[in-house]
């Protein structure tokens, strides 16, 4: 065997490991899903002017997502992908952690709900990752309606107790 031969042999073997149609199209299926639902929700945040917009959701999810591709491809036993949810789960929240505001006094904290809001789309990049895309998509709704919705019903409710219209 000549050096190209196995250089060529050696790169094809890299790069094995999504070998048959249905690999490529069920990792590209739950990459893609994870992004775009991801950008579903920091296109909303980004809209309301808040710093973790639609590339830091995306990220988010497109991340988690692969961590558990990764795992389930290397067949991975339950334990061990328990561990790698695990370590997302603790990772992210060390990254939401960082975009929590805390002032002077209990009211001036800031950044919560975007702090959930992150750590909620790497559940959902966790949920595409593992083929729950129904459940990703339906998180993602949920989502949608908790940050979009709910404000609105709040800020009515408190025009009408205050008499205001």
């Amino acid at each position: 065997m000549s050096a190209l031969d196995l250089v060529l042999t050696t790169l094809i073997s890299e790069f094995s490991d999504m070998s048959d149609l249905e690999t490529s199209v069920r990792v590209t299926t739950r990459l893609l899903l994870a992004a775009v639902l991801g950008g579903m929700l920091g296109y909303e945040r980004e809209a309301q002017g808040h710093a973790a917009g639609i590339r830091t959701h995306m990220l988010v999810s497109l991340g988690a997502a692969l961590f558990i591709i990764v795992a389930l491809q290397t067949n991975f036993d339950d334990d061990s992908l328990s561990r790698v949810m695990q370590g997302i789960v603790a990772g992210v929240g060390f990254l939401c952690a960082g975009t929590i505001i805390k002032s002077e006094g209990l009211s001036q904290v800031r950044g919560l709900t975007t702090a959930a809001g992150i750590w909620l789309t790497a559940a959902m990049g966790m949920a595409a990752g593992t083929g729950h895309g129904a459940t990703a998509v339906l998180i993602t709704l949920l989502a949608l309606f908790i940050l979009h919705v709910i404000p609105r019903l709040l800020e009515k409710k408190t025009r009408v107790s205050s008499g205001k219209k």
